[in-house]
């Protein structure tokens, strides 16, 4: 696999990283093992985890498969770059959630124990956290940092405004700043263009994206005629959860899904890899998160790497995917953005 930098560091991760929020849940430990061991051998570097992984299981659970597997190959944790997340509810004990400087400590302090490690390379804040300043929780990701315990910190699930404020703060305060974003980003849904990559491109973080393939959608997993049974990957009802089958079954998605198919047709190769190759070729993007249940699905997922669009394909890609403009602001900056590219 190729090399990217990971937004303005001097970090080359590859250009897809492995997922593991079915450790524990949809993955047992030794499918986890053999996807990891996969992994690096098609020259994958970048693991991403979080410490409430798998969401319905245990907590923590991804990080001790991980960790586990790490004592076993030692050699390896030179050349991973571990990534996990914290913000989320670890138990029912009080304060044991959320971006304070007491919970962020004790998090890291929990992720290294599981993993096994003593510093993670990339440390993220799960999601915002409005019950706490900014300014604290970048305090306290300074101190890891300085600690040595954590290498660059990052954030999950922001929206524009909580993006570039977090960026600005730490600039404003001299404190380490995000050098990524890990947001939902696929064909299906591209929102993320209107306000978090242009800060990402302006900022010079890298983008990470989750749900590469849209739940499933862009791999040809279900079609107009037949619904999906049984529950979603996130064990919810199967109404409720980001697979809800109604949720999707728009004719934007059919025509989005329709394009995917031809064009892997003319390629001769399964959808799922059209998708990922569109989308590992974005502007700002590091690497795409593959979540895998088996190694024939990871193995199949990896070859987008061996895989390039043409520029036919790209634009036609691009069309049948291009997100609708929400009215104000945005169609009244679309409408001026347009008009001044015509000037040039």
């Amino acid at each position: 696999m190729r090399k990217r930098l990971l937004g303005r560091t001097g970090v080359l991760v590859s250009e897809f990283a492995l997922g593991t929020m079915t450790f524990g849940q949809e993955a047992d430990e030794t499918s986890a093992d053999a996807l990891m061991d996969h992994y690096v051998e098609s020259g994958g570097n970048l693991i991403d985890t979080a410490d409430v992984y798998p969401p319905a299981g245990p907590r923590g659970t991804s990080e001790e498969i991980i960790g586990r597997w790490l004592q076993r190959h030692p050699a390896m944790r030179d050349s991973i770059i571990l990534a996990t997340k914290c913000r989320g509810r670890m138990d029912d004990s009080g304060n044991s959630e959320g971006l304070s400087r007491r919970w962020i400590i004790r998090a890291c302090e929990g992720s290294l124990r599981r993993l096994g490690t003593d510093h993670v390379d990339l440390y993220q804040a799960h999601q915002w956290d409005p019950a706490t300043p900014i300014e604290e929780t970048l305090a306290a990701f300074e101190m890891l940092v300085r600690s040595g315990k954590v290498r660059y910190i990052g954030v999950s699930n922001f929206t524009g405004w909580q993006l570039e404020r977090t960026v600005l703060t730490a600039r404003h305060l001299a404190l380490s700043a995000p050098v990524s974003l890990q947001p939902q980003y696929n064909m299906l849904a591209r929102e993320i263009e209107w306000e978090l990559v242009p800060v990402c491109l302006e900022e010079g973080l890298g983008i990470l994206p989750w749900g590469p393939l849209g739940q499933g959608w862009l791999s040809g997993k279900y079609t107009r005629e037949t619904a999906p049974t049984g529950a979603t990957r996130l064990g919810e009802d199967p109404n409720r959860g980001l697979e809800a089958y109604d949720r999707r079954n728009l004719e934007r998605t059919w025509r989005i899904v329709d394009a995917v198919q031809a064009v892997a047709s003319e390629l001769a190769v399964p959808a799922a890899r059209v998708a990922l190759r569109w989308l590992a070729d974005r502007p700002g993007v590091a690497a795409p998160l593959l979540g895998a249940r088996t190694v024939e699905q990871l193995r199949d997922n990896l070859l987008a790497a061996d895989l390039s669009l043409n520029q036919e394909q790209r634009l036609r890609l691009d069309a049948v995917s291009a997100p609708d403009t929400p009215d104000y602001p945005y169609r009244l900056l679309a409408e001026n953005a347009a008009g001044r590219r015509s000037l040039l």
